[in-house]
């Protein structure tokens, strides 16, 4: 029987997260931001702006409401909050937001190309994947176009801003943002050296997808 996760473990997975991600160069001390609730939760748990992301502690995060207001805690909650809880009000199933800045992908996809699926796990993950054109950071606009389409993906691209992952969980999310940085390094060294690149057949793709559902 799965053990049921408790907010205050909540809380330290949303500061291992950022660490995480600031270690993997997916973000600046003070840039990007994650979220998480507990299963079914109207409310959830999100970081501060302001604070370097590195230093972060459990008492720092802010709890907001599906319509991003505050609950508790003190400080301000992250400049993203609008995005979050539009894409928690969309996807019952979604349990973590991660948001980055992924250098390689948002520099790939600035030239025009799109990722492609050169690999079976990035072309598993990240079929469906897509950018959305540049909006200001921190807008509703931004948050409704980013939640809408997450209703049929499990990550976005922003352009000339960053990327969101979402998932039941925070390592799921997080392991999306990780991947796509991944498939971005995969594909810029293929691009470099071939101008041609082979892709993993749709017919294959599908057939993992099933094996795994």
């Amino acid at each position: 029987m799965k053990k049921k996760i408790s907010e205050k473990t909540l809380k330290r997975e949303i500061c291992n997260v950022m660490r995480v991600l600031f270690e993997r160069r997916l973000i600046s001390s003070v840039g990007g931001n994650a979220s998480a609730r507990l299963p079914g939760a109207e409310e959830f748990w999100i970081t501060p702006r302001g604070l370097f992301k590195t230093e972060l502690k459990p008492k720092d995060l802010i709890k907001v409401n599906l319509q991003g207001r505050t609950v508790k805690g003190a400080g301000q909650p992250s400049h993203e909050t609008l995005l979050h809880a539009a894409i928690y009000r969309r996807r019952a199933d979604v349990n973590a937001v991660v948001h980055a800045h992924n250098p390689l992908t948002v520099g790939l996809t600035l030239t025009g190309g799109e990722l492609k699926p050169l690999t079976v796990e990035t072309g598993l993950h990240l079929r469906k994947t897509r950018m959305i054109p540049y909006v200001f950071p921190g807008t509703r606009r931004l948050a409704e176009l980013a939640a809408e389409r997450l209703e049929k993906a499990e990550a976005v691209i922003l352009q000339n801003h960053g990327v969101v992952g979402v998932g039941r969980s925070l390592s799921e999310a997080r392991m999306r943002v990780e991947i796509l940085e991944e498939a971005a390094a995969i594909q810029l060294v293929a691009v470099l050296l071939k101008k041609k690149l082979p892709t993993i057949p749709l017919r294959d793709l599908e057939k993992a997808e099933s094996q795994t559902a």
